[in-house]
């Protein structure tokens, strides 16, 4: 009879291909592969407690190669989450709460964050170790150590190619992330064949060059013992976050084990009779948990129900003692916003001096961040163009440097655009802060792969995005975003808010950090633009509404974002001396607009009114609204912004000649109607 460690990795490795197997697609070798590891890990190290999910302090499990989530899945059944042996059954299939990769914040409870595009994970896992890092720095007091969990990983060598985990790695071993630890499942095999195609570096030393603690074990199969040791050592490491190269087989028991071939596919009957009699299991039994496995993890979530309870009555003491701070702490958890940040909001008048979005954001940042203490993010390194950083604000840095403190708000992310991204999901999954991250609009094509996955995993994420157009002028083409705005904006769940003035400004950070199950991405100007007449944060909120009306029956109705709404307006005045009728709108939001009433939609763009949009980057997705279109369809150039405007016909008078000859169109006949549709 093997000892119940040993028979509760068997068990692990004679599930997971019954799983795959019924679904009749996925991955059983890596889960087969890393169930050790999973086993040493949630038996002897993860402290969680199934019963209270979302209790802050448990510690944090990512499976970065998200392909071998039958592995997860299985261990989150065994602990006693909200994932039951049918469940395990339906692994796969349609409204399965075991999708074929890991789903944040969709129903089970467990998944931490959303894997699969390999890399993210272990991304997410510096940033949720960061979570921890800043809301220990800033709660914890002497003799309440609140916040004191550690993040765990276990990544592959897809996840190790990847250039987003690069970026992530560099910046957590620069920070000092002791409390992350990520197991790497050196297996030698991808999907083209043996890693030694195309992946032949020396890993440990890459990591050990990123300034982290490294270790190997080199029997991952078997050496649960060595497994232990060395999650041990790591965690007495509290200065530098630590990697454990761990060497398996992928598809360990399998007659193909050690090739690719258990990779991503289900291994079939006959090999799965020949892993459950290698291991000593009823091979006519499927979907098998003995009984002592089973009572070997109510005794592991026993402990965590147990640890959780300890926690509670030091949290009741730490009530006691410092009411303010845990007040606090409960009102960030639940993700309720501090009272007044409204009222913070600047507000301006069309007597205003002109202004770049850019600028009115800063201003706004220096106005609600000392009241906001959740807001924690930065810049990749363009905090001097991007405007992000508030005045006294602290650096997140280790203390032991000299430049900051984990308590700081201002995350130094450096030339790490896609890690930027990552990080600020973990970050968000962690509980407790409210992420951002900025670069140029541009540079968002960088991090789109963890910009998507916020939209998936409703992350409350704000992304601050300035030199939003051909306006950045001389920078040229490379830096000039084009097609951007409609790649964002073709995302579920992302709010894109592109404000016209100042109001717009204070509305579109309104609607980012009130709408936290969705990310938000702020688009802002480089160039100054005037405060319009008509705007506010409340119409913002809309997502659109009408800027300036005309008396009876309009000839046109001129729609823009951003930096545009002012060269409607101004075009707008330049038809009216030709007694031509122009309505103006503002359409900031697209998203929120389009959540709005038919009726109010309606009252914002009038049907039977000709509607010319006009926008200084693709005319990409206005036919939903508009029956003709200014835009840039093509690359922008290297000039200064005013010659820019003029030469992709972005000023009043050619926009004029256009409406025009929109007007001239449809004389005689009746525009269709862009909102009322079939379905």
């Amino acid at each position: 009879m093997p000892d119940i460690d040993t028979l509760a990795v068997n068990t692990i490795r004679t599930l997971a291909p019954d799983v795959v197997q019924k679904a009749n697609s996925g991955h059983p070798g890596a889960p087969m592969g890393c169930a050790p590891m999973a086993h040493v890990l949630f038996s002897k190290f993860i402290t969680a407690n199934p019963k209270n999910p979302k209790w802050v302090n448990r510690d944090r499990f990512v499976l970065s190669n998200g392909h071998a989530c039958a592995l997860l899945y299985i261990m989150l059944h065994l602990v006693g989450h909200n994932i039951s042996m049918d469940d395990l059954k339906s692994f796969r299939q349609l409204n399965s709460k075991c999708p074929g990769h890991p789903e944040a914040n969709h129903g089970v409870e467990g998944i931490e964050v959303s894997t699969g595009p390999l890399g993210q994970g272990i991304s997410n896992a510096v940033g949720l170790a960061i979570g921890e890092a800043h809301l220990a720095a800033t709660f914890n007091r002497p003799g309440f150590e609140i916040i004191n969990n550690y993040t765990y990983c276990i990544l592959g060598d897809g996840c190790m190619q990847e250039g987003v985990q690069a970026e992530a790695a560099s910046l957590a071993g620069h920070l000092k992330l002791g409390k992350l630890i990520a197991l790497y499942d050196d297996n030698h095999i991808q999907i083209d064949g043996d890693t030694a195609l195309g992946f032949t570096e020396d890993v440990l030393k890459r990591y050990e060059a990123y300034g982290w603690h490294v270790q190997q074990v080199k029997d991952g199969d078997n050496d649960l013992a060595g497994l232990a040791t060395a999650i041990e050592t790591a965690k007495k490491v509290t200065d530098k976050p630590s990697l454990i190269k761990v060497r398996t087989t992928i598809g360990f028991g399998s007659k193909n084990e050690g090739e690719e071939k258990v990779h991503g596919a289900p291994l079939g009957e006959a090999d799965i009779v020949n892993v459950k009699t290698k291991f000593g299991f009823n091979p006519e039994q499927k979907f098998y948990i003995p009984d002592e496995v089973r009572q070997f993890y109510s005794k592991v979530s026993e402990k965590g129900e147990q640890a959780n309870a300890a926690w509670n009555e030091l949290f009741a003491k730490y009530e006691q003692q410092h009411a303010d701070l845990a007040a606090d702490l409960k009102r960030r958890l639940s993700r309720k916003l501090p009272v007044g940040v409204k009222e913070l909001l600047p507000t301006y008048t069309p007597s205003d001096p002109p202004v770049a979005t850019r600028k009115l954001s800063e201003t706004l940042l220096n106005k609600i961040a000392p009241a906001l203490p959740e807001l924690i993010g930065g810049s990749a390194d363009l905090t001097a163009s991007n405007l992000t950083r508030w005045k006294g604000a602290e650096d997140f840095q280790a203390p032991d440097t000299g430049l900051g403190s984990y308590a700081g708000r201002y995350i130094r992310f450096g030339v790490r655009e896609h890690a930027m991204a990552a990080i600020c999901n973990g970050i968000e999954a962690y509980g407790g802060s409210i992420p951002f991250g900025a670069t140029f609009f541009n540079f968002i094509s960088y991090a789109l792969g963890a910009v998507r996955l916020s939209a998936l995993s409703k992350h409350h994420v704000l992304y601050i995005m300035t030199h939003d157009s051909i306006g950045l002028g001389e920078d040229g083409p490379t830096h000039q975003p084009i097609e951007t705005a409609a790649s964002i904006r073709a995302l579920p769940n992302m709010l894109l808010i592109r404000p016209a003035d100042g109001n717009e400004t204070s509305g579109a950070y309104l609607a980012a950090l009130e709408n936290n199950t969705r990310p938000s991405t702020l688009v802002l100007t480089r160039q100054n633009l005037p405060h319009l007449a008509g705007s506010s944060i409340e119409k913002t909120l809309k997502g659109g509404y009408v800027l300036q009306e005309v008396e009876g029956k309009a000839d046109v109705t001129l729609v823009g974002t951003g930096s545009e709404v002012s060269l409607a307006v101004d075009t707008a005045a330049l038809l009216g001396k030709e007694g031509i009728k122009a309505r103006v709108v503002s359409l900031p939001c697209w998203e929120l607009f389009d959540e709005q009433s038919l009726e109010y939609r309606e009252s914002v763009l009038k049907a039977g009114v000709p509607t010319l949009s006009v926008e200084a980057m693709s005319t990409f997705g206005w036919g939903k609204y508009a029956h003709a279109s200014v835009g840039i369809d093509t690359f922008g150039a290297s000039a200064p912004a005013k010659e820019l405007f003029k030469k992709f016909g972005l000023v009043p008078d050619q926009v004029a000649d256009k409406a025009k000859k929109l007007i001239e169109f449809y004389k005689g006949r009746t525009p269709e109607d862009k909102l009322r549709l079939p379905f």
